[in-house]
């Protein structure tokens, strides 16, 4: 079993992205604080999708890591052994499942010891795992995809619990159109036979979206309130089609 990751450990890790993008586990432990969400309800119990094209295998990670946040924070031991489960199977899919076996085998066993804040730190890790090997495997542009799909489900997940709330507590959290932006253009820097994959373009057109919603909105809450639907309703729809046996599904603007 491997040990959660020391302090020094932590301020030594390799990070992927060169703008700070909060994890979905940072975001959502701040609206835990700030809302008592009952996460139980938003949790989605998804299969990886069959399929060979690398790059929806790699948004598929990105929002299994994501929903394994979600897991994390409702302390549910049985999904978390689930979604570590299908992380292993879809990086199996994508060459690279041997270096995750521990981590995969940490992560059922510090669910089946209600080790939380270990399986928060764990599953970071084993993104930052994935992340590694693909760019010793020379996959560089897999590692944009994950990030984009992870933060695209945290968002999902964000304005579904600040919607639920009469005041919209805890919207300042995702007030951050610049993260959208940023995640665009490293997908727009993609090569080309990469980032003019249909699904690709959706989530570009999806990170877009996002952030002119987040530049236009304005600052009471009968303003704020129907961005964040635009918002949760784009993010929703992104999720399905990553998840969809084609990864074509439709994402129609509300």
């Amino acid at each position: 079993m491997i040990e959660p990751m020391t302090e020094a450990q932590k301020l030594g890790a390799v990070f992927y992205d060169p703008l700070s993008i909060p994890s979905p586990g940072e975001v959502f432990a701040a609206l835990n604080k700030e809302c008592h969400p009952n996460w139980l309800t938003f949790g989605i119990p998804v299969a990886a999708p069959v399929t060979t094209d690398r790059n929806q295998l790699a948004l598929a990670v990105g929002v299994l890591v994501a929903n394994g946040y979600i897991a994390v924070e409702a302390q549910d031991g049985q999904q978390v052994k689930n979604i570590g489960r299908d992380i292993l199977s879809v990086a199996k899919s994508l060459g690279i499942s041997k270096n995750l076996m521990s981590r995969g085998n940490s992560l059922i066993e510090f669910a089946k010891n209600n080790a939380w804040d270990s399986l928060a730190d764990e599953l970071e890790a084993t993104e930052n795992e994935v992340k590694r090997t693909m760019v010793e495997q020379k996959d560089r542009s897999l590692v944009s995809l994950i990030s984009a799909a992870a933060w695209l489900r945290g968002v999902d997940v964000a304005t579904k619990i600040i919607l639920s709330d009469d005041s919209l507590r805890g919207i300042a959290l995702i007030r951050q159109p610049e993260l959208a932006r940023h995640l665009a253009s490293e997908l727009e820097a993609l090569p080309e036979r990469v980032k003019k994959r249909p699904l690709v373009v959706q989530v570009r057109q999806c990170l877009d979206y996002v952030a002119v919603q987040l530049e236009s909105m304005g600052s009471t809450p009968d303003e704020e309130r129907p961005v964040l639907k635009n918002i949760h309703d784009k993010c929703t729809q992104l999720v399905s089609a990553i998840f969809s046996r084609s990864g074509m599904a439709t994402l129609s603007s509300p």
